[in-house]
């Protein structure tokens, strides 16, 4: 049975937050065969607890669940989901702390950030409170004659939630409560480094009186437990953020089903610097763009474009912002904290002796940080070269790797040179040249002069390979629903 460490932790108010169990149908289980994941602190390795591992048929028995919910929770007034979707925004609230404290002991983040992450993740869940209620009849004028035609917008039926580890409370949010404004019941899976974030949220659902069946967490390994909901009819749509390899083969598997698939994938953000920008906003904006969650976040910058006459400075000026960035655990509240595992600092270190052996300069950091084996120096790379592996493959860590340019068009040009499309970010004071740059990126969104741009009532997504649909928005909640279209005979 699961055994939960950080249950006896003292900067924890509300202990019944701390779950290590599944929650199916309204009530927490163990696997079948008793089997758990061992949870542990990146910071320092430590210990946090043991989480169910649910195998295929306890996966198959949330399915069971939320359909038999389905009917119940669709058929609710919308203003009656309203009510339930904000108390749960409440208790968020509520229980601010306590779930930023658990998010920074599973993920490493630090303790302002996650604070930010529940206020923004609780921003999801009451803005499509609000938005549950304003899905209408459509009124269409008529072709035929004596006929009278509309259109009805209804849920499509159970959702799949497949959320990832470094923003464990955010992505779930932003998922369901758009498929539960809606009318969908939803069986959801975490990443299995941080499962506790989404167990705590399913603990407050409960709470709020969703019925049973209507949010169910499914804690284990994604291949074991998404795999039969791919295949499963009942699942009629399904959400996935996470890379893009896993999208292509979660697009495959669905195929045979053909599900509604909503999914956010990996990105390659450029920052674009002209000429004429305001240099201290561009740097203290690019330094956001790439540090942020210690760079392990999708729309993290990872190429720095910056105009030749403006290079030398920006660099000098980003160098020096870089190298006074704090490292340390994420309770201690420093500016970058550990990387979520091994594998990734080997990437770190991969990517950058790529980029050195191919020409770049090391303006700073560039190896592991004393603080503990899975804490990464912030690192600037300068004159990186376009066929550097840092160029072209998402790196999700504290490297930046800066650029010149010298044409408009050849940094256009650069910046598009990527299969993915998810967030560019442009520095310039020219409403012109701001214009026409923000028309030629191949992105989904376009951030002008600024960093954060994302939020509860924009639709969140990118172009080519980083995604399909969008999160977010009324666009968010119409993923997860259909058009049915009525053609009545009056005569």
């Amino acid at each position: 049975m699961p055994e939960t460490a950080i249950s006896n932790r003292e900067d924890i108010s509300d202990k019944s937050l701390l779950r290590g169990f599944s929650y199916i149908g309204g009530k927490w289980v163990a696997a079948s065969d008793d089997a758990t994941l061992q949870i542990t602190d990146p910071a320092d390795g430590s210990f946090l607890g043991d989480v169910a591992s649910l195998n295929a048929e306890d996966s198959a028995i949330a399915v069971d669940a939320a359909q038999g919910a389905f009917a119940g929770w669709s058929g609710l007034l919308p203003q009656d989901r309203a009510v339930i979707l904000r108390r749960w925004f409440d208790l968020m609230l509520e229980h601010k702390e306590d779930l930023a404290r658990i998010m920074v002991l599973e993920q490493g983040k630090p303790l302002s950030e996650a604070r930010d992450e529940i206020d923004y993740a609780a921003g999801f869940i009451e803005y499509y409170a609000e938005e549950s209620k304003r899905p209408n009849i459509e009124g269409v004028t008529s072709h035929l004659p004596d006929a009278e035609v509309e259109l009805w917008l209804e849920p499509v039926g159970v959702v799949a939630l497949i959320t990832p580890w470094n923003f464990p409370t955010a992505m779930l949010t932003r998922k369901a409560a758009a498929a539960l404004a809606a009318g969908c019941t939803i069986v959801s899976h975490p990443s299995h480094e941080t499962p506790f974030s989404a167990t705590a949220l399913a603990e407050l659902a409960e709470r709020a009186g969703f019925p049973a069946g209507v949010f169910n967490v499914v804690t284990g390994r994604a291949s074991t437990v998404v795999s039969p909901w791919t295949s499963d009819r009942r699942v009629r749509a399904l959400s996935f953020t996470g890379s893009t390899s896993v999208g292509r083969l979660l697009y495959r598997n669905c195929a045979n089903t053909v599900k509604k698939l909503v999914m956010e994938l990996g990105g390659h953000a450029p920052v674009i610097v002209f000429k004429g920008a305001d240099m201290e906003n561009a740097v203290a904006e690019a330094i956001k763009a790439k540090f942020a969650t210690t760079g392990q976040d999708c729309l993290g910058a990872n190429r720095i474009f910056v105009e030749r006459p403006i290079y030398e400075e920006f660099c000098e000026k980003f160098t020096k912002v870089a190298k006074a960035l704090t490292i340390g655990k994420g309770m201690d509240d420093c500016d970058l904290g550990p990387l979520m595992n091994e594998k990734a600092v080997q990437k770190q270190e991969e990517h950058v002796a790529d980029a050195l052996a191919k020409g770049a300069k090391l303006a700073c950091g560039g190896k592991r940080h004393d603080e503990g084996p899975l804490f990464y120096e912030a690192t600037v790379l300068r004159d990186v070269p376009d066929d550097a592996l840092i160029m072209s493959e998402e790196i999700f860590g504290p490297v930046a790797a800066v650029t010149p340019f010298d044409t408009e068009e050849e940094v256009i040009a650069r910046a598009n040179d990527t299969e993915y499309g998810l967030v560019a970010y442009v520095h310039s004071e020219d409403p012109r040249r701001i214009y026409r740059v923000s028309r030629a990126l191949q992105f989904g969104m376009v951030a002008v002069n600024r960093t954060k741009v994302t939020g509860a009532p924009i639709p969140f997504g990118g172009t080519k390979q980083s995604g399909l649909g969008r999160e977010g928005a009324r666009r968010g909640m119409e993923e997860f629903m259909e058009i049915k279209y009525v053609c009545r005979d009056w005569a």
